[in-house]
């Protein structure tokens, strides 16, 4: 497995990569973001994309906007984690945050396994995301949970 920085001519294969996963269009915080208009890193392996995390660096902060791997477990998400920790920190930040839903069990733990924590909740955020601003985030998400809230969750670093 390769980690590197997403290129110019890498766009159509990371944009098709985020319309599969319905995260092109990432709503949080009230807003719509582009994820492909932010930097990104993918993992590869043998010549094929398995992985993508898009970032935001803000003066000290860097926010996890998207992740996304093929096959679980293999170690994919943590490296490319790590990547971008490497990034931010060179950049100067001190601080790593994301959002993710009340229904993202799986993120919850992934996170929190690498020291992040939940420090916001924002009851309502994904009803209103998907009545203001993305009407294609579905009722119900994993696992049969009502898809309704933000989770912030936030490292140090």
């Amino acid at each position: 497995m390769w980690i590197r920085d997403r290129r110019a001519r890498d766009i159509p294969v990371v944009e098709r990569f985020l319309v599969e996963r319905d995260t092109r269009m990432c709503a949080r915080a009230g807003k719509l973001v582009d994820a492909l208009a932010h930097p990104a890193l993918l993992a590869e392996e043998n010549g094929e994309l398995i992985g993508v995390l898009t970032y935001i660096l803000e003066e000290k902060a860097c926010e996890v906007l998207t992740i996304h791997v093929e096959d679980s477990w293999r170690g994919v998400g943590t490296a490319l984690l790590e990547k971008a920790e490497h990034i931010a920190l060179q950049a100067g930040c001190d601080v790593m945050f994301l959002t993710t839903t009340n229904d993202n069990l799986d993120a919850l733990r992934f996170y929190q396994r690498r020291g992040f924590q939940l420090t916001r909740l924002l009851p309502g955020a994904v009803d209103e995301s998907r009545m203001r601003l993305k009407p294609t985030i579905p009722m119900t998400g994993a696992h049969g949970i009502p898809l309704r809230d933000e989770i912030v969750l936030r490292r140090e670093l």
